[in-house]
């Protein structure tokens, strides 16, 4: 499998990753994708990594961030891989190529929240020996 990720450094770059993005993400609108990108990236450090074999098959965003609790941690805020492409390895890599970021930029730990209705997800966290660790609790504003 030849594949490589990369971070999503310029607007072509970014903007491809909205199919896969979408999957997860559906209430997403392609025309402000970037300009929404863009604005995580500077107001929270944002990534945006992709894994691409030919075209994007997995798409993750993450930030760098320390609190009380954790420490130094990343913390994944999206991942997915295309439907048409799980199961074939693209999400392990992506998930692996993470972790590893996280220890070369020196994290205590690494963070992710997932829906309740998200089973496939959470067997995929599972085996890569991941922990429930707690419940995550949301208050809708708007």
């Amino acid at each position: 499998m030849d594949s490589i990720v990369s971070l999503a450094r310029n607007d072509q770059e970014i903007q491809s990753c909205f199919d896969v993005m979408a999957a997860l993400r559906p209430h997403l609108k392609r025309e402000e994708f970037v300009s929404r990108i863009r604005r995580q990236q500077e107001g929270s450090g944002y990534e945006l990594a992709y894994l691409a074999a030919g075209t994007v098959k997995a798409v993750a965003g993450f930030r760098i961030s320390e609190c009380l609790a954790w420490g130094k941690f990343l913390y994944v805020d999206d991942l997915v891989t295309g439907s048409s492409y799980r199961s074939e390895g693209y999400g392990g890599i992506l998930f692996d190529w993470l972790v590893d970021y996280a220890r070369t930029a020196d994290c205590d730990e690494f963070h992710l929240d997932s829906g309740v209705q998200r089973f496939d997800a959470h067997r995929f966290y599972l085996r890569k020996r991941m922990a429930i660790e707690a419940h995550h609790f949301g208050l809708k504003l708007k």
